[in-house]
């Protein structure tokens, strides 16, 4: 599975982004998938998880009621929506693929096999 990243970029505090993983390459239909982040000087934390088997969301307590991540199984893309951005929300953005996983998700990024290259999102104040 190849994961490609887009949509990062920079914009004002209280502004919105969208970011999109696409995926190629093996089938897509039964991977829980992530979006995880990476700020300067920070660990990789998780951000946004969609379970393939029912499509329940997860996310961290920092973006709960701000971001939405949804996907479309026929077009093997995931979304993460991303509204009221703080500045704290700056980071590097990546996608990934825990195939493994059908029912939940993990919050820990070393469970996820597969991930896209990163898209960086800036938040000015």
């Amino acid at each position: 599975v190849q994961l490609q990243a887009s949509g990062g970029g920079l914009v004002q505090v209280g502004g919105s982004l969208r970011l999109t993983c696409a995926a190629s390459g093996r089938t897509f239909s039964s991977y829980g998938m992530g979006w995880f982040r990476t700020a300067p000087g920070k660990e990789r934390e998780f951000v946004a998880g969609v379970s393939w088997g029912d499509g329940k969301a997860y996310y961290a307590d920092s973006v709960k009621g701000r971001f939405t991540i949804s996907r479309d199984n026929s077009k093997v893309t995931v979304f993460l929506q991303m509204n009221s951005l703080k500045v704290d929300d700056t980071a590097v953005y990546y996608c990934a693929a825990d195939p493994d996983r059908l029912y939940s998700v993990s919050y820990d990024y070393t469970s996820y096999e597969y991930w896209g290259q990163g898209t960086q999102v800036t938040v000015s104040s």
